[in-house]
């Protein structure tokens, strides 16, 4: 019975994002290769959604 709450206490020991080098934000997956915030790694173009700009 290891499953469960007691695992999820474990998560919070590695991190999964660091410190992208186009946008500067903590959103770049290290085993993934690209970052969450701006797409870097993913595509060339800025990552933008109208839907996440801020009115």
């Amino acid at each position: 019975m290891t499953k469960g709450t007691a695992s999820l206490g474990k998560m919070g020991r590695r991190s999964v994002h660091i410190r992208c080098r186009r946008c500067g934000q903590r959103a770049y997956h290290k085993q993934k290769k690209y970052c969450a915030a701006c797409g870097f790694g993913r595509m060339k173009k800025l990552r933008s959604y109208s839907w996440a700009k801020r009115h």
